[in-house]
């Protein structure tokens, strides 16, 4: 594999944790392979891994990318991933609100809907 595959496949982990990324690597098939390397090197390998701003900071971006565009279904995972990348609450709440500006009220509302349950669930699995 590339450096860049190694490098997205390191930020990965240290975004969404190895256990996520150990579920999403057991389930890769010989089809889906070639566009999980895409992302590997290029969402993670390339976007994320970049130091030109803070893992927060792209944190709370991706969040209010996902909900204004409406792809509800990557927002629990990369609410999961705020307890590693350093992004508060108040941070997805400030996110939320600029979607709700920006792209409108029903889908930041979606999107604070499934940032309250997953935090929920977070609680619950911490205990």
């Amino acid at each position: 594999m590339s450096d860049r595959f190694d490098k997205g496949m390191q930020v990965r982990r240290a975004v969404l944790g190895d256990a996520h990324v150990d579920r999403a690597e057991a389930a890769k098939t010989a089809f889906d392979e070639p566009f999980q390397t895409l992302i590997t090197e290029g969402a993670w390998g390339t976007v994320w891994a970049s130091d030109a701003i803070t893992l927060r900071e792209r944190s709370m971006l991706t969040l209010a990318l996902l909900a204004a565009t409406g792809n509800f279904e990557e927002i629990p995972m990369h609410i999961r991933a705020t307890a590693r990348t350093g992004a508060s609450r108040q941070d997805v709440l400030e996110a939320f609100q600029h979607v709700a500006i920006y792209a409108g009220v029903p889908r930041a509302n979606h999107a604070l809907k499934l940032a309250r349950q997953t935090f929920a669930e977070m609680e619950e699995d911490s205990k």
